[in-house]
């Protein structure tokens, strides 16, 4: 289930309507910090909104990571192989979302 294999079936096929919707939104909250900026707005209610949007993004990530266990390494667990390659993918991820 690496990222090559196309046309195989991502674990948030389900829920990708509801990511699509959370993202559109998020990019709302991005033209908003842009626009507060350019109105030069406070500090700390830019660093606010700002926050907020990170938080927002950071659900997202958890999301997709929850989904991708769920669905793919789940899958591959009950595989013949295992799922060694999907668990060292989902651990190298896991350290690139901890680098935020």
């Amino acid at each position: 289930m690496g990222p090559g294999r196309p046309g195989a079936a991502r674990g948030y096929a389900a829920g990708k309507d509801d990511y699509l919707a959370r993202l559109q939104r998020i990019e709302g909250q991005v033209r908003g910090l842009q626009r507060m900026i350019e109105e030069d707005r406070w500090c700390p209610d830019v660093v606010t909104q700002v926050a907020a949007t990170t938080r927002a993004l950071q659900e997202v990530a958890l999301g997709l990571l929850n989904d991708h266990l769920a669905h793919c390494v789940m899958s591959a667990a009950r595989g013949p192989d295992g799922a060694t390659e999907e668990l060292s993918e989902v651990v190298t991820t896991i350290r690139q979302v901890m680098r935020l």
